[in-house]
């Protein structure tokens, strides 16, 4: 391997929120002016405003990485390994993983392994912790430094010893050679000093076959200072003397500011008003005074029309145009089939609700600016603060301290913009937190959509013909995964009348619920097991182990207990597959949706540490619980109606089933991610367990907000 090395595969389009313009123009002053441009005369003329993420969203130059050792690891003079990446750490537990790699590969103990983590001044460019893209790039890029390190180090030593270098071995810190016990350790074979030496051209990875300290579920690192609240958040951080930030905010997404009256805010002591362009804020000494200034400002806004929840689904198919992709005849082999069936799907908006809201803490010295922030994109974020503020990126430092939590939802950088341009203007270090409020109206949403799915089948249950459209939730996930030789498949772009951006597994989870709700409605018109159905027309190895794993573990053939019904879903995203097996209860009569038990079959390769795998797939179940069942944002004119817990319902303990796992452990294939792929399967196999319970098809999300319906043909296979 020579020269530099790009990591990251291609971004997926749908990420809306990475092609937006940005939140913040700010005005030049003079001095700023002539300072970027020096003295004379200047010719101006407008242009198209690129896509911000293209222009500055942190991986619009496609950074090549630096492929020297020095730059991702160095190893102290007290044996601890310190190992520098760009990814974060956002409750994933990535930084035990990816400690593991290195440890493995370097042949140190994992607990000497120390991870510099998304701090753009000290480690290389990454284009962000998204799209399950740690384990399976990441992951290979560390490991590779680790061995290439490992065998410097035993070149080191052989040719210091005037020994062969195949006599020597790496072994818990140490170049040993066995036929003598002679050592040295690493520490003391460095001292200290950088490793400049270039990646070899060759990897010489340790087989996974091989794997001492990755395969191990090992404790999750630094996880005392979480449990104990040792750990400070991206909203625990504090500088001396810093002041608090308070942003106005308006009363309706797409509102302008008409006229501003902020005499009383200013008549608050210790308070100063910023206005810049279209944005307002204040800073104080408490964050109560800075909210109780913001509030006694007087702003007048003028509103617009605009959809609302209510028909918004509507509004999607009225608001759209398409890309196909299309093989064979879809409508030769529709007209042929023996059964035809058609069916329409909707997913709504929904909020990412972290436990964390945005968060960050600025400081300007010698114009240069760092940030404190909770983002899975620091360099990005870089990016969007040195474009508001229009100096080079070298001047801006962002650090991310481990985060409480993202879904997706932290990929752009409002907040750290907003604390730093209220620092600018108070000479001071400024924190500003969003409220729960301004987390569930001002951050963007999943994408909300309509599905529109068509198949043909022949008589023995073959899938003939298959025709997908989806409206405006994305593209993630949308190809087929089944046998099918005839498809039609369309994603229609829409204008979107909420804001909407990256969600955890993208459009894979609206997609993989129509697709497998349907799949569930095809094999009951043909009076075929839904298990049966699917194996019948799945060829994919990989995919079918995973669902029979599931159906035998969970019991598939069991008999069901009166009230009760079995769903299952599965499919493929991002290099892993999984297949979910759902029991719900239906109480007859409150109509109370109650998932008893899920049974989850996941592989994604060659597993790094399977108790957080364990963990990521317990997790996404239980996060999609909300998904599935209850959350939806609702809106009016721009306004969001339920933004707070109290009104926005999410899982709770009592809602969580009995989970169990299988993991499928494929030591021959290369590891996969698994943040997202495990969300996929859940509402379907939730959608088709009522089903079974109640002869009740549910074709949107959320299934059961408040219960279903208590009458006859709700439960008419009671």
């Amino acid at each position: 391997m020579s020269g530099k090395t790009n990591l990251e595969p291609p971004r997926e389009a749908e990420r809306y929120e990475l092609v937006a313009p940005p939140a913040y123009c700010f005005e030049v002053d003079r001095r700023e002016f002539f300072k970027l441009l020096g003295a004379g005369i200047l010719v101006m003329g407008a242009r198209k405003s690129a896509p911000a993420f293209q222009e500055s969203g942190g991986a619009r130059r496609s950074e090549s990485l630096p492929n020297d050792i020095g730059a991702w690891l160095h190893i102290g003079e007290n044996g601890t390994v310190t190992v520098y990446t760009g990814k974060v750490e956002v409750g994933q537990d990535i930084r035990t993983s990816l400690a593991q790699c290195v440890a493995e590969e370097l042949c140190v103990p994992v607990h000497n392994i120390a991870m510099v983590m998304g701090d753009t001044q000290l480690t290389p460019f990454d284009m962000g912790t998204f799209g399950s893209r740690t384990t399976p790039t990441m992951s290979p890029q560390l490991r590779r430094i680790a061995a290439a390190a490992r065998d410097l180090l035993i070149g080191l030593v052989a040719t210091q010893w005037q020994l062969d270098r195949q006599h020597l071995i790496a072994a818990n810190g140490k170049i040993l050679d066995p036929e003598t016990k002679r050592s040295v350790e690493y520490s003391a074979l460095v001292k200290g000093q950088q490793l400049t030496q270039t990646i070899s051209a060759e990897d010489s990875f340790i087989a996974a076959s091989q794997w001492k300290i990755q395969g191990q579920s090992l404790p999750k690192a630094g996880g005392r200072d979480f449990v104990t609240g040792k750990h400070r958040y991206p909203s625990d951080q504090k500088l001396p003397g810093m002041l608090h930030g308070k942003i106005l905010r308006p009363p309706a997404l797409g509102a302008t500011l008409v006229s501003l009256n902020a005499q009383a805010a200013e008549q608050i002591p210790g308070v100063t008003v910023v206005r810049d362009g279209n944005f307002v804020g204040v800073v104080a000494p408490t964050p109560e005074i800075a909210a109780r200034a913001a509030k006694s400002i007087l702003a007048e806004w003028k509103t617009e029309s605009q959809p609302s929840s209510k028909d918004l689904f509507e509004y999607l198919k009225n608001n759209s145009d398409g890309s196909k992709d299309e093989s064979g005849s879809v409508e030769k082999a529709l007209a042929l089939s023996d059964h035809r069936l058609q069916q329409t799907y909707s997913v709504p908006y929904i909020a990412h609700a972290p436990l964390e809201p945005r968060a960050a803490l600025a400081q300007w010295s010698d114009n240069r600016l760092t940030v404190w922030t909770g983002t899975q994109r620091p360099f990005g974020v870089r990016s969007e603060l040195a474009e508001a503020f229009r100096i080079p990126e070298e001047r801006v430092r962002v650090i991310m301290p481990d985060t409480g939590s993202a879904y997706g939802g932290k990929h752009t950088g409002e907040a750290a913009v907003e604390a730093a341009r209220l620092a600018r203007a108070a000479k001071r270090p400024v924190k500003l937190v969003w409220t729960r409020e301004e987390e569930f109206t001002w951050a963007y949403f999943r994408p909300a959509g309509v599905i529109e799915v068509a198949a043909g089948l022949r008589g023995d249950g073959t899938i003939s013909a298959w025709e997908f459209h989806n409206y405006n939730s994305g593209e993630a996930g949308i190809k087929t995964y089944y046998d099918i030789a005839n498809q039609k498949i369309e994603f229609h772009p829409t204008r979107s009348p909420l804001r909407q951006g990256s969600y955890r597994a993208l459009a894979a989870t609206a997609n993989h619920f129509a697709r497998e709700s349907f799949m569930d409605e095809l094999a009951h018109l043909v009076k075929m097991n839904p298990l049966e159905f699917r194996l019948k027309n799945l060829k994919n190895e990989r995919l079918r182990a995973v669902f029979e794993a599931a159906a035998r573990k969970f019991g598939w053939e069991r008999t069901r207990v009166p009230g009760h019904g079995f769903g299952m879903g599965g499919g493929f995203e991002k290099a892993g597959n999984v297949a979910t097996c759902a029991e719900v209860s239906v109480d007859r009569t409150t109509g109370k949706v109650r998932v008893v038990r899920v049974v989850t079959a996941f592989e994604c390769g060659a597993i790094v540490n399977p108790g957080n795998l364990r963990n990521q797939i317990e997790g996404a179940t239980r996060s999609l619980l909300g998904g599935a069942l209850f959350e939806a944002i609702e809106f009016e004119n721009g306004r969001i109606l339920n933004g707070r817990f109290s009104s926005y319902r999410v899982p709770r303990f009592s809602d969580v089933p009995v989970l169990e796992t299988v993991l499928l452990d494929r030591k021959d294939i290369p590891s996969a991610g698994a943040g997202e792929c495990p969300l996929i399967g859940l509402a379907p196999a939730i959608g088709n367990a009522i089903f079974d319970a109640t002869g009740a098809r549910i074709r949107s999300l959320p299934m059961a907000p408040n219960g279903l319906p208590a009458n006859d043909k709700t439960f008419a296979r009671k």
